[in-house]
Order: C-alpha cells, then sequence, then structure tokens
C-alpha cells in the first residue's frame, strides 16, 4: 500500500554507489539520491504519524468498549442476581403456603 510511493528500498540505499569525478563524486549525482531519500524519509514520518494516531483512535475506542461491556456485564449479573433472589422469595413463599395448607388440611397438631 506504502510501496507505491516510496522510490528507495534499504538495499537500494546500501548497493548506491556515486561516480567520481577527478574533483570527487559528481554533485548533482549525490542531490538527485538525497533527494530521493528525502523524499522516503518525509513519507515514512508521515506514515509513521499516520499510523500513531490511527493507534490512538483504536485505543480510545478499546477503552470505551471494554467500558461498555463492564457497565452492561454489571448490569446483566445485576439481573441474574436480582432473578435468583426473586427464585429464592418464590421458593419460600410456596413452602410457607404448603405449610399453611398442611395446617389448615391435617390441623395444627402435625407441626
Amino acid at each position: 500500500m506504502y510501496n507505491e510511493k516510496l522510490f528507495l528500498t534499504p538495499q537500494d540505499i546500501l548497493n548506491k554507489e556515486f561516480k567520481v569525478d577527478a574533483q570527487g563524486y559528481r554533485p548533482q549525482e549525490v542531490d538527485q539520491f538525497l533527494d530521493m531519500v528525502i523524499r522516503d524519509y518525509t513519507e515514512f514520518s508521515n506514515i509513521i504519524k499516520k499510523l500513531q494516531n490511527d493507534n490512538r483512535v483504536l485505543q480510545e475506542e478499546n477503552n470505551k468498549l471494554k467500558s461498555e461491556y463492564r457497565r452492561m456485564k454489571a448490569i446483566i449479573d445485576a439481573a441474574n442476581d436480582s432473578h435468583a433472589t426473586k427464585s429464592q422469595y418464590n421458593n419460600v413463599d410456596v413452602l410457607k403456603r404448603i405449610s399453611n395448607l398442611e395446617k389448615a388440611v391435617y390441623g395444627k397438631d402435625n407441626e
């Protein structure tokens, strides 16, 4: 994806050889090469900034989702606890009613 924007690979930089004139390297050739290196480094810098921003946004979203998950889990746990408590009360109520019916049917002597 980003490779289309880049002119050089690390191997290109490593293997680059400048032709030597009588007075040293040809300045125009060196300048052209350095211009390509500068463009690549600029592009790498832009890519890094974009990825860092994307990473920051994703981390914030992840934190929000984790918070929402914890909140929903707490609501579900509270609902489950409430349901379990209601079931316990319902069972106790049923047992009391059965006991009252037994007392009514069999009399108070069978307690």
